[in-house]
């Protein structure tokens, strides 16, 4: 796991070493460069050590010096691709880094490389003697891309800190697009990004890159899609679980690959829990990590203490008060380069930092909600399809003038919380309920916060794109891959990789292998949701290594108060930003004094404005 960033065009070693500098983080085991001046092609790389300590520095060139790679991930395959490799006449310089296969892949299979690899990756590959750069991003988005491209000039890193830290990007400003955007979903889809000029390459997609011109071509190589099988077995639930299993298992197994020392995040809920019996089967010595508040209501760790007691695991838990935590976001926010209103930023920016006390890699549950219809949306689709079909406008207004007028609650996800925001998603069609029930604003409350008319067609784009292109008609599905495409990728996966690589540790998703993935697009979702239980067949299957109370335990998400601390103060607001001229303050005040006089709860807007004012933005 690794910090890249590179550019072709104006630009020097001076450059060079800007972008680099601002990586630090993401690799602290070494830095590497590489220049070939004539060409005007710079690349750079930042090393966390995982795999092949010795012979994997980077970036890495071909013996014959014609291919050079900056790469920042992990090929878990790697070992079966080098032996394919080899057997087809390619000869390896390192003993086994995974950074060299891609180098003799390229060579030997071309832009059809990414299909080969199961694993996480954004890397930059220079092909000298074409005068090209191959950049590729894996299937979900897991590792960051960000780039910028210009007449006779293009630029990548992994940060957008790093990106605008060349000269030629210096004066780069906020994009009011991506800005509303942000304030639509509480992250930037990909490939938008917050500077004007700048973009995300989303997962699953290519750059081809001619390093003269800087012109470049963006193409989607891979796309996740459900393929539900149409005829369900009678012994469905059995053979499928047997193979759901079976598939977690060698996935878990290939991600305990590692040359550095490696344990397992547990929260005590059912994915964590699955991913660390899994992992004990392997490597009994594993440990498992979690982290726990004072505070009752948002605390989870005497369920990580009553799994780890179950499987028979090391188990380290760090203890903090809500206070501890308080005092650290300002820091924890103030070293994204982009902002995200996921509060569980916070928690899992602390997790990381307690667990890489003890190792360099760590094993989550991520991607277990998305694939298996796991949050609470989905219990609510069913009734939202009814009500929407049933209650005539006037009556919907009405209860949603009676819905903010109940009490506001601040604890974990309060009644009148989810109802005004059942509510909210309602008042539109079916295909915007999903951003609209997860966002910080309505399309509404945007146009008022930018003063400007807003398209929700233009605005909500992403998500209607997921809608209209899911082959099914039923919601649930259409549900599952806008959690899947939209709101994993650009939200939990990013939240992720930043929280481990502010304190320099990877996270591996084992529930994001390919073979696992590609399996689980086969599942109908009656077997996911199904009597208005969430993830079914996945817990049926775990009945097999878990016990019952741990798999079907009450879901709880990992968050901290911060609708009570904007409500009290304790989360003090902030200067306005420059950007904010832009903005309409009496809007922000009129919701700031709604919101600590107990009117209204408006904890997601304030939180996302929060975050943007504490953020190190260049241009605000």
């Amino acid at each position: 796991m690794c910090g890249i960033c590179g550019f072709a065009g104006a630009g020097d070693a001076a450059a060079l070493a800007a972008m680099n500098a601002r990586l630090s983080r993401r690799g602290p085991d070494g830095e590497g460069v590489f220049h070939d001046a004539p060409a005007g092609v710079h690349l750079a790389h930042r090393r966390l050590a995982i795999i092949d300590l010795e012979g994997g520095r980077q970036p890495m060139a071909t013996a014959d010096g014609d291919l050079v790679v900056s790469y920042n991930g992990e090929v878990y395959n790697h070992a079966s691709l080098r032996r394919e490799l080899e057997a087809k006449g390619h000869r390896f310089l390192s003993d086994h880094s995974d950074t060299e296969v891609l180098l003799h892949g390229w060579r030997e299979w071309g832009e059809a490389l990414p299909g080969r690899l199961n694993g996480m990756w954004a890397f930059a590959l220079y092909d000298k003697p074409r005068g090209l750069l191959f950049c590729s991003r894996d299937r979900f988005g897991k590792k960051p891309f960000f780039y910028a491209a210009r007449p006779g000039f293009f630029a990548f890193a992994s940060e957008l800190a790093a990106l605008i830290a060349h000269p030629r990007l210096a004066d780069a400003s906020l994009s009011r697009p991506a800005l509303r955007k942000y304030f639509a979903y509480g992250f930037i889809p990909a490939p938008n990004a917050l500077y004007d000029g700048t973009h995300k390459l989303p997962g699953g997609e290519n750059l081809l890159v001619n390093v003269a011109t800087g012109a470049v071509r963006r193409r989607r190589w891979w796309s996740f899609c459900l393929e539900p099988t149409a005829d369900l077995p009678a012994d469905a639930e059995k053979k499928w679980g047997d193979r759901l299993l079976e598939l977690l298992d060698a996935a878990v197994c290939r991600r305990l690959m590692s040359d550095v020392p490696l344990g397992v995040f547990l929260s005590g809920g059912v994915d964590s829990s699955a991913v660390t019996a899994l992992a004990a089967r392997h490597a009994p010595d594993v440990a498992a990590f979690s982290i726990g508040f004072t505070d009752p209501a948002f605390d989870e760790s005497a369920k990580a203490r009553e799994a780890a007691a179950a499987l028979g695991v090391a188990h380290t838990v760090t203890t903090l008060t809500l206070d501890e935590a308080l005092a650290l976001m300002p820091d924890i926010v103030g070293r994204l380069d982009e902002p995200m209103g996921d509060v569980s930023l916070v928690p899992t920016a602390l997790l990381c930092r307690e667990t890489r006390r003890h190792v360099t890699v760590a094993l989550g549950g991520d991607g277990a909600d998305e694939l298996f219809a796991g949050y609470d949306p989905f219990k609510a689709l069913r009734a939202a399809e009814a009500y929407a079909r049933l209650a005539p406008r006037p009556l919907h207004r009405a209860l949603c003038l009676l819905a903010a007028r109940l009490p506001v609650g601040h604890g974990y996800m309060a009644a009148s919380f989810k109802l005004n925001r059942f509510l909210r998603g309602l008042s539109h069609p079916a295909r915007l309920w999903n951003p609209v029930w997860l966002g910080p604003l309505d399309p509404a409350g945007i146009a008022e916060l930018f003063r400007e008319p807003v398209d929700p067609e233009e605005l909500y784009g992403e998500a209607i794109d997921v809608f209209e292109s899911c082959p099914s008609r039923d919601l649930v599905d259409k549900t599952m891959e806008f959690y899947t495409r939209l709101y994993m990728q650009d939200d939990i996966l990013v939240k992720t990789d930043r929280a481990g690589m502010m304190h320099s540790l990877e996270v591996r998703a084992p529930f994001l292998d390919i073979e696992l993935v590609d399996f689980v697009r086969t599942i109908p979702h009656a077997l996911k949701f199904r009597h208005g239980t969430t993830k079914y067949i996945l817990k049926k299957a775990l009945e097999r290594i878990l016990p019952r109370q741990v798999i079907y335990r009450k879901k709880q998400g990992f968050g901290v108060p911060v609708g009570r601390w904007l409500a009290e103060g304790a989360l003090a607001m902030g200067e306005a930003a420059s950007l904010e001229r832009t903005l309409d303050e009496r809007y922000i005040a009129a919701r700031i004094r709604e919101h600590r006089a107990g009117k209204a709860d408006h904890r997601l807007f304030l939180w996302n404005l929060w975050v943007l004012r504490h953020m190190n933005l260049a241009g605000a």
